[in-house]
């Protein structure tokens, strides 16, 4: 299944996509894609479809789910990505943290942060934990997995490796983490070892690859990240990116105000972004 939330930011509702591509509201049913519906979402596959309200018009997508207590990244995860920007593949997964308050819908603006000159995107798969736990064994590791989805892990730089300390403040500004359309269920998400990916800046195809050179796998990182703190349900794991990204043009190339950002993966749904200067 489809799941989704739509609405004002903030007042966002909890609904499914039907099979005519229709949003189905599902507040009658559920409070919202968070918690413990995120850990039984099972149960919803009972749920008549077409008893459910239709939603008219077009609202705002807002992030697939709610609720997320830590938005988990790992860098340099894709061996042709690592390639690119001159890295070897690192012995163990690269963990690193965006702020939660970085999450949007997925076709909310990209917002470039006053001073930057080096705002880059990275079309990326996302992970969403259903059942909680630590300590998962690899073989275990899909039953704590609610979904899939698509993430822009939006990445300024210079913040990121020009300034002193670790990677957060350059992956953690304001609109830096669109989470969305839909989460999708592993059922319907298919291999989710070898997903077609890719990302468009102003109509040009900049990134497109696959999850299958991901080098550690979703089964692997869910058991690895839960060797060091407890996963819960809504956490995100945004799995790493294929090349393509800005920093790897020859020369580099960056978002400015004015740009539209498009990307998308097989099967988890598309995203498109307007580049705007931040309004603070």
């Amino acid at each position: 299944m489809k799941f989704l939330r739509y609405g004002e930011q903030g007042e966002e509702k909890p609904g499914l996509l039907d099979a005519e591509g229709r949003i189905r509201d599902l507040s009658g049913k559920v409070a919202d894609l968070s918690g413990a519906v995120l850990t039984n979402l099972a149960a919803l596959k009972d749920i008549d479809v077409e008893s459910l309200p239709i939603v008219q018009g077009n609202p705002r997508l807002g992030p697939c789910v709610s609720g997320t207590g830590k938005f988990m990244c790992i860098g340099l995860n894709y061996s042709d990505h690592a390639a690119e920007t001159g890295a070897t593949v690192p012995s163990e997964p690269v963990l690193f943290m965006k702020a939660t308050s970085a999450i949007c819908g997925p076709n909310d603006p990209i917002i470039v942060p006053r001073g930057s000159e080096k705002t880059d995107w990275e079309v990326e798969l996302g992970v969403v934990i259903g059942k909680g736990g630590k300590y998962i064994s690899e073989a275990d590791a899909m039953s704590h997995v609610a979904g899939f989805c698509t993430i822009n892990d939006v990445s300024e730089r210079a913040f990121q490796a020009e300034r002193e300390g670790q990677w957060t403040k350059g992956k953690s500004c304001d609109n830096f983490g669109q989470t969305g359309p839909w989460l999708v269920t592993p059922d319907e998400a298919g291999d989710y070892d070898n997903l077609k990916m890719w990302c468009k800046v102003n109509g040009k195809t900049m990134q497109d690859g696959s999850s299958a050179t991901m080098v550690y796998k979703v089964p692997f990182l869910v058991h690895y990240l839960s060797q060091f703190f407890t996963l819960h349900p809504g956490d995100i794991i945004s799995t790493g990116t294929p090349p393509g990204v800005g920093l790897g043009m020859k020369p580099p190339q960056f978002l400015k105000a004015g740009d539209v950002v498009e990307l998308g993966i097989e099967g988890l749904g598309e995203q498109r972004q307007d580049v705007i200067a931040d309004p603070a």
